[in-house]
C-alpha cells in the first residue's frame, strides 16, 4: 500500500477500498462520511464469502494479494442493497466507492482507460481476500 492509499483512522483489513477512492466516496456520497467505512465493512462481510461465486460468474479484471476486482451487471448493487437492507443513498455510496476503487486499480495498472470504458456499461466490485486467496 502506498502512502497515497493509506487512510488515517480506517481499518484496511475490514474492506478492500482505501486511499483516494475512500476519500472521494466520503466527499461525494449522500451519506455522512463517517458512515462510509462501516457500510463498506458490511458489504465486504457479505461479498467475501461469495468470492468463489464471483470468480465463476463474472469477469475478473484484476487480482492482487489483498483483493480481486470484477465487472458485474449494472443492477448488481440493487440486489446487494436489498440483501443488506441498505437505503438508496447507502447503496449509491457503496457503488460509488467500488467504482472509484476500480478506477484507482486501473490507474495503478496502467489500464485506467480500459476500466473507465468498461464501467460505462457495467459496475465494478472489489472484494477483499486473505493471503491464501480466500475471503
Amino acid at each position: 500500500m502506498s502512502d497515497d492509499d493509506a487512510t488515517a483512522g480506517s481499518d484496511p483489513d475490514s474492506y478492500p477500498i482505501e486511499g483516494t477512492a475512500l476519500v472521494k466516496t466520503a466527499a461525494l456520497a449522500s451519506v455522512p462520511a463517517a458512515a462510509v467505512p462501516e457500510l463498506l465493512a458490511r458489504v465486504q462481510a457479505d461479498l467475501g464469502p461469495r468470492i468463489d461465486e464471483y470468480r465463476r460468474r463474472y469477469e475478473r479484471i484484476a487480482a492482487e494479494p489483498e483483493r480481486e476486482t470484477f465487472l458485474v451487471e449494472p443492477d448488481h448493487w440493487e440486489a446487494v442493497g436489498e440483501r443488506l437492507g441498505l437505503t438508496e443513498r447507502e447503496r449509491d455510496a457503496v457503488a460509488r466507492a467500488h467504482e472509484a476503487a476500480v478506477e484507482r486499480i486501473g490507474s495503478g495498472n496502467d489500464r485506467r482507460e480500459e476500466f473507465d470504458t468498461a464501467l460505462e456499461i457495467r459496475s465494478g466490485v472489489v472484494i477483499g481476500v486473505d493471503s491464501d486467496g480466500d475471503e
